[in-house]
């Protein structure tokens, strides 16, 4: 039986001397660790030292497809970003849908290793074989929708070119600054556009022709109609198609779900009604898209065509970006969100970590810790969209105080100063995502405990503890109860190796929550042709999360980052997680126990070795760990 799934080559590029080569992965390689976000760490673990400046050359940046990119499997349409993060200091990654991944592996490459840094600005151009890095003199200084616009223009006719790119923030080295895919996507946290930005990196083009191959084809048909089948009636499908991610706002504000102005206001009925789904799909929705070979659609495409936002029709704002930019900094007015959105876009920033630190900072201005001498006279008040639109500007441009925010809202609460790390929300240096722990108390451990940093999809808790999906075949069949800290330690845990395998495989998590694990087990098993079992992928995914967090602790981590910021553990006065705050103490100390954490949250040296990881083992216990 032929090895399906992979296109067997990685792409190696180094800017600072302009090679350009490839390597590949041994077949046991590849089995354990799958490849997306799995692969990617392992190859880091191999090749880069933890210890490497996150800005410097010597910061590898991977680019990495899993095995079902290129299939039609519904969920395959995504790829990974990782590197050692510039915001946070640890290990960094991001997933994105789109096109970009399937055209890589049509182009014949599971991957791009970039090393070095270019002394000039470039993009690198891939086309099937032949790899060229091009000169981009040109396309420094532009907006990502102007570059992926002009290198488009450039390569011309035949099969349209997928285009990667950075926008100003990139350039400016912006510590969470984004990658955006083809004006409709983005690898938004961890700032890893400031990375490529780093490496005078404008680009990445791909076009490919080839195809994937498929090792078990009439299983793997068997298994897609299955699949296709369940999709189509689930009701997480149904609503995201509907009203896409912004459709849990309404019902998330009623169950303590969505944070208020900057985490301190638990109830905000107002703002969820003007900012949700039904109200996008009402004014203004034109159409709806999808990732490839998607069949939910939950992608929102819009036009404002009237008053001061007027623009173009083009992709609407997630359901992250109308709290960051919404609720969070009590902004009612969803045409502003839209806006601030393609603003943040075209110079390539990430909406959470940006809309976050923008609501740090309006609390540090309420709170008499900075004044308009310091913001250059920006008043930042809540709700005043006419100072925040100048200050993702100023951070866009590292001008003023925007140089300051630009850092992140960790940094920069350390830069302000007295007690301004109070109303920081972030783990790692990560801003939170906007899903309140308050409300459902698991979400606070898994914040804790992600290797990224406070993350919602790291992860498939939400979505377990929320009542959406169950899986009884790995264990999580639970009711679970939200605002308690039982059963949770052992949900997470479960959820993050789950949440590890689809970021190997690079499936989406929205798919996975339509679907069980068996049927992602017939995924790859008929697509790669490895007998895959149920219990051998779910070690696969718990490999994986231990080998990101050995990373982690060679970068630093111990027990005392494993913790939630003062915000999420002071309760709140309304809504329905009144007084409600996560036990994390109690709950961290089961999860330890399960994972086998020592009491500085290192993995033991037996349980390393016992799962394939005999060489992070030797890294972390010959460093004195």
């Amino acid at each position: 039986m032929s090895k399906g799934g992979y296109a067997g080559k990685i792409l190696e590029v180094n800017l600072t001397s302009g090679k350009i080569s490839k390597t590949s992965v041994d077949d046991e390689t590849l089995r354990k660790f799958i490849g997306g976000s799995g692969l990617a760490a392992k190859l880091f673990l191999d090749r880069v030292s933890p210890q490497v400046a996150p800005l410097s050359p010597q910061n590898t940046l991977f680019i990495m497809t899993g095995p079902l990119q290129g299939t039609n499997l519904p969920g395959a349409g995504r790829f990974n970003v990782s590197a050692k993060s510039p915001l946070t200091n640890i290990w960094g990654e991001g997933n994105c849908g789109g096109t970009f991944g399937p055209e890589l592996k049509f182009a014949g490459w599971d991957g791009i290793i970039i090393e070095g840094a270019s002394d000039k600005p470039v993009y690198l151009f891939i086309d099937d074989d032949k790899v060229e890095i091009r000169d981009a003199a040109d396309l420094w200084g532009k907006d990502s929708y102007e570059t992926i616009d002009m290198v488009t223009d450039k390569i011309g006719g035949g099969r349209k070119v997928k285009v990667l790119a950075i926008g100003q923030a990139g350039e400016n080295l912006v510590k969470y600054a984004a990658i955006i895919h083809d004006k409709a996507d983005a690898i938004g946290r961890c700032g890893l556009g400031a990375v490529m930005g780093s490496k005078k990196l404008k680009a990445i083009v791909v076009r490919g022709m080839g195809k994937a191959s498929i090792a078990m084809p009439e299983d793997y048909n068997k298994a897609r109609r299955a699949a296709l089948d369940v999709i189509k009636d689930s009701a997480v499908a149904q609503s995201m198609h509907s009203m896409g991610t912004d459709a849990a706002l309404s019902l998330g504000m009623m169950t303590g779900d969505v944070p208020s102005k900057n985490w301190s206001l638990g109830e905000n009925l107002e703002g969820s009604e003007a900012l949700g789904g039904p109200t996008y799909s009402e004014k203004y929705l034109t159409m709806t898209h999808a990732c490839y070979a998607c069949p939910i659609a939950c992608k929102r495409v819009g036009q404002v065509k009237e008053g001061p936002y007027k623009g173009e029709e083009q992709a609407g704002p997630e359901y992250e970006t109308c709290c960051t930019f919404g609720t969070l900094i009590m902004n009612n007015d969803l045409a502003a969100v839209i806006k601030i959105n393609e603003m943040c876009n075209r110079y390539g920033l990430d909406t959470i970590s940006c809309g976050s630190t923008i609501a740090f900072a309006i609390d540090c201005f309420e709170h008499g810790l900075i004044t308009e001498n310091d913001t250059e006279g920006v008043k930042l008040t809540w709700g005043n969209m006419e100072s925040v639109f100048k200050m993702v500007d100023k951070i866009a441009r590292r001008e003023g105080f925007g140089d300051v925010l630009a850092e992140g809202s960790r940094a920069a609460a350390k830069k302000i100063g007295r007690n301004a790390a109070d109303f920081a929300v972030e783990v790692k240096g990560l801003e939170a995502s906007m899903h309140d722990p308050r409300g459902y108390h698991g979400m606070g451990l898994a914040y804790a405990m992600s290797n990224r940093g406070a993350c919602h999809m790291q992860h498939m808790a939400y979505f377990v503890e929320q009542g959406q999906v169950v899986y009884p075949e790995i264990g999580l069949k639970e009711d679970y109860e939200g605002q308690t800290g039982e059963g949770k330690a052992e949900m997470t845990m479960i959820s993050e190796n789950l949440g590890m395998v689809c970021s190997s495989a690079v499936l989406c998590n929205f798919v996975m929550a339509c679907l069980k694990v068996n049927d992602l087990v017939e995924f790859l098993r008929t697509t790669t042709g490895f007998d895959y079992t149920l219990d051998e992928l779910m070690e696969c995914g718990e490999r994986v999360w231990l080998l990101k967090r050995g990373l982690n602790n060679l970068m630093g981590i111990t027990a005392a980052d494993d913790r939630l910021p003062k915000k999420i553990l002071t309760p709140v006065n309304e809504g329905a997680a009144a007084g409600s705050v996560p036990d994390i103490e109690s709950m961290r100390k089961e999860y330890y126990g399960l994972r086998k954490l020592n009491a500085n949250g290192y993995p033991s040296r037996e349980k390393l070795e016992g799962i394939g990881l005999a060489d992070l083992a030797r890294k972390i216990y010959t460093s004195g760990k």
